[in-house]
């Protein structure tokens, strides 16, 4: 079941050379921080979650495709920007908590449309994520990916690490 959550910043911060696509989850000045959807597929034990981006103009123009979906006139998925993120570095985020009244209305609005389309996310992932594995930097498609299988490494290497420091 889609839901949505915060990942620690210093994760994404991590991530971020190793996937160019990739945002950060705060802008300065940016009053909220980015939201991301999973778990969206899961492979080799790992939970994957896409960045939820604010609908600007620009995409009132641009058609849908197996990597980008519109959320209504509310926020876009982009799915070719999908990551593994491990449990220790992510957070369930509780819509009813969220204490800016217009933030948390919007969340409630993209959430019911998100529960509307979700085997299509779920479905699409899949395929974004088969697609780039089989076919490296041979399409389109794929030159927009992240490199999953590096991001699955990274995030290996992240939770070794992590868990060495914690001891």
């Amino acid at each position: 079941m889609i839901q949505f959550y915060e990942i620690n910043p210093l994760y994404i911060d991590y991530l971020v050379p190793f996937a160019p696509h990739l945002f950060h989850n705060k802008k300065d000045g940016q009053k909220n921080s980015r939201k991301y959807i999973g778990i969206v597929l899961t492979v080799n034990g790992l939970d994957y979650f896409v960045p939820l981006s604010s609908f600007k103009e620009k995409h009132q123009k641009m058609q849908e495709s197996v990597d980008f979906l519109k959320i209504r006139q509310f926020a876009v998925l982009n799915l070719n920007n999908m990551f593994p993120a491990p449990k220790s570095e992510r957070t369930f985020l509780d819509i009813n908590k969220v204490s800016d009244v217009n933030y948390r209305n919007l969340l409630r609005k993209e959430y019911r449309v998100i529960k509307v389309i979700e085997e299509k996310i779920l479905k699409n992932a899949q395929i974004v994520y088969s697609h780039k594995s089989h076919n490296g930097n041979k399409t389109s498609l794929c030159k927009r990916c992240n490199d999953f299988r590096l991001l699955e490494e990274k995030c290996k290497d992240w939770e070794n690490t992590h868990k060495t420091e914690s001891r």
